[in-house]
């Protein structure tokens, strides 16, 4: 088995671990409802990339909530979520670059041909 690697035997984030629970719960929650009202806006707008983008990264932010209600372990609640985070990058990434977006005015992206 791997130790773990640190450097330091005082880390410096203590403060992080005497935050409530709630705390957690919250933060993901509100991400979670950005990230499905965006979601929905733009499957609403027919656009299903960014949609499917924004949906990917509402699943993830379930992922973490998995491991704050004790469902999974945290290795593998983020490890999942990080995927489903790269996976929503890529997709809004894809997205943008159909559309021609990168190297232009948002103007001018956002303008139908």
């Amino acid at each position: 088995m791997l130790a773990q690697i640190s450097f330091s035997d005082n880390p410096c984030c203590q403060f992080i671990n005497d935050l409530p629970q709630w705390f957690f719960l919250l933060v993901h929650i509100l991400i979670f409802l950005i990230a499905l009202v965006f979601s929905s806006r733009a499957f609403s707008a027919k656009d299903q990339g960014f949609g499917w983008g924004f949906a990917l990264f509402a699943l993830a932010e379930v992922s973490y909530l998995t491991y704050h209600v004790n469902l999974t372990l945290f290795l593998l609640a983020h490890t999942i979520s990080e995927v489903l985070f790269l996976l929503g990058i890529l997709v809004l990434a894809g997205s943008a670059a159909r559309r021609g977006v990168f190297g232009r005015s948002v103007r001018e992206a956002t303008e139908r041909r």
